[in-house]
């Protein structure tokens, strides 16, 4: 039998500085990221199940990459908000490896919407996480 695939997940070193800064501040994060992938990107990719927590950025794609947003993200530390914590989650999905690159990480009530430059600074050169 054979063993179903796994997303391959790297970040780039903008996310990581946005994780760790938000860290500071939700201390459940590194949990709450790793049951987003279980639970929204693995299921959304691996398994075709669409529970409204990704949504694509449609004008960030290419033949192989397509650029998500992760909007239902469960953030313990954010009691009582369930998945409306407010966190966002921006990555790509590269469909022929299959590989997550995580470009951003922030919280709603401090920053509306993703960066559009750090997006378009990660489609030209997609292996490049700096």
């Amino acid at each position: 039998m054979k063993a179903p695939p796994k997303i391959n997940y790297r970040e780039t070193e903008g996310f990581n500085k946005d994780f760790k800064r938000l860290l500071k501040k939700f201390r459940t994060l590194r949990d709450d990221l790793k049951t987003a992938k279980r639970n929204a990107i693995d299921m959304y990719h691996l398994h075709n199940v669409d529970n409204l927590s990704v949504v694509p950025i449609p004008e960030f794609h290419s033949a192989d990459i397509q650029v998500f947003k992760l909007k239902k993200f469960a953030c313990k530390a954010l009691k009582g908000r369930g998945v409306k914590s407010g966190i966002r989650v921006i990555y790509a999905y590269h469909s022929s490896s299959p590989t997550v690159d995580f470009i951003e990480i922030y919280f709603k009530g401090e920053k509306e919407n993703e960066d559009r430059d750090r997006v378009r600074h990660y489609m030209k050169s997609p292996n490049d996480l700096s």
